[in-house]
């Protein structure tokens, strides 16, 4: 009986440190968390929308039969305002810089556009001109603000046609034909733009973009012509233009619904 006990706690001795082991809490060390993947901006699109502009001017009217020619008038300012259409695309790419996601990329669009006001030419004559179509080409440079949000800047290229108009009477029957007109001109210059893109919830892939445009274009000649013959009538006018206009668009991305890592 004595030989029985001590067998048994024998066995009892050397199972317990075992079973102790079996029984204890494993502690491991938890994965790190995953970092999380956002919507990639790299990638081409195309977009179409429109807004609201405004254009105005510096002229300045000068006879040109004599040499030098001679200045008729003061610097006198005019404008237009209205409305416009425009397409567009272009391409993006997504890059890290310290703790910033940005977004840098080429576009082009072509606005149609219906923007008039009345040109004063001289102390005798007037004319309504329209801005009717500009086109631009350029870059942006902007930051995520999340990951459906960039806020950017834009610059570059850009020209802008303005129609040929009658001139009409500024005294004795207002408004009447004078039997001159001033053809139509296009204006080069550049363009500075800021604003931002959002991405739409409801269809992968449509994005809502709105910028403010300011275009600053040269000073151009325009040589006032007789209407039935299109002689030159020995005066001309140099017109310096500006426009402005706010645009709002719908972008569609080819490429949405890729993931990259990113900090935000």
């Amino acid at each position: 009986m004595k030989k029985l006990v001590l067998a048994l706690t024998a066995v009892a001795a050397f199972a317990a440190p075992a079973l102790a082991a079996d029984m204890a809490p494993r502690y491991a060390k938890a994965p790190a968390p995953m970092p999380v993947a956002v919507a990639n901006w790299t990638g081409c699109y195309i977009a179409g929308g429109g807004g609201y502009g405004l254009w105005n001017q510096e002229n300045t009217t000068y006879d040109d039969t004599t040499n030098p020619r001679t200045q008729i008038t003061g610097t006198n300012t005019a404008g237009g305002r209205g409305y416009f259409g425009t397409v567009g695309g272009g391409c993006d790419y997504q890059f890290a810089l310290g703790n910033w996601n940005m977004v840098v990329g080429a576009f082009g669009d072509y606005d149609f556009a219906s923007m008039k006001g009345n040109t004063t030419v001289a102390a005798f004559a007037y004319g309504q001109e329209k801005l009717d179509s500009q086109w631009s080409a350029g870059g942006r440079v902007g930051v995520l603000v999340t990951p459906s949000l960039l806020t950017y800047f834009s610059a570059g290229y850009t020209q802008a046609h303005f129609n040929s108009f009658d001139l009409l009477a500024n005294i004795g029957p207002i408004g009447a034909p004078i039997g001159n007109y001033i053809g139509g001109r296009t204006y080069s210059g550049y363009f500075l733009g800021a604003g931002d893109e959002y991405a739409l919830s409801f269809l992968p892939g449509l994005f809502w973009k709105t910028e403010y445009r300011f275009s600053d274009l040269d000073t151009r000649n325009n040589p006032i012509r007789v209407t039935a013959t299109n002689a030159l009538t020995g005066i001309s006018v140099d017109s310096h233009k500006y426009v402005h206009t706010v645009r709002s668009e719908l972008v569609y991305r080819f490429n949405w619904g890729g993931a990259v890592v990113a900090k935000y």
